[in-house]
């Protein structure tokens, strides 16, 4: 108990010996009070300001073995072509978004088709390649970028154009 006291008394006096009071001469009034007596010297570094971007990604994919060649080497290449086209399909659906088409037909309480159709249409410009990898043993993987910045300007154009048809 008593080494409590004494830890309690330390701590008491180190925190009391770190503050400074100034009393003003006698003579003077309370707006000699106000006023500091403490010099403030305050040094302060840059810090560089990383200005971050955001940008949409899409990542597009294609089978190997599928492309239509006798050539183990040009159907690897038409696999990349293909995968990045896929890739820039799904900016376009990102960008622009996707038109869909649906039919159910119903009989007798019972679904007897479901039919889906989708359709994108758009322009990119400016995506950056940020990798194509094989996944797999018969697969490519291609992810492309497109900055914001780019993303408002299309959008932009597309709104004007649709304006202008109207």
């Amino acid at each position: 108990m008593r080494t409590m006291v004494n830890l309690a008394v330390i701590a008491l006096v180190t925190v009391v010996s770190g503050c400074t009071m100034t009393m003003a001469p006698p003579g003077q009034g309370s707006a000699a009070m106000m006023q500091p007596q403490v010099e403030t010297r305050v040094e302060t570094k840059a810090i560089p300001v990383v200005e971050r971007r955001s940008a949409i990604r899409s990542t597009g994919y294609a089978v190997i073995s599928v492309q239509p060649s006798d050539v183990d080497a040009q159907q690897r290449l038409l696999a990349i072509r293909a995968s990045k086209l896929d890739a820039y399909r799904g900016l376009t659906e990102q960008v622009y978004g996707q038109y869909l088409d649906a039919t159910t037909t119903v009989a007798d309480m019972a679904v007897l088709s479901d039919t889906f159709r989708t359709q994108v249409e758009g322009v990119i410009y400016g995506a950056k390649v940020v990798s194509i990898a094989p996944v797999g043993e018969d697969t490519y993987e291609t992810t492309l970028s497109l900055d914001q910045d780019v993303v408002d300007d299309l959008r932009a154009l597309y709104l004007a154009s649709l304006a202008s048809r109207s």
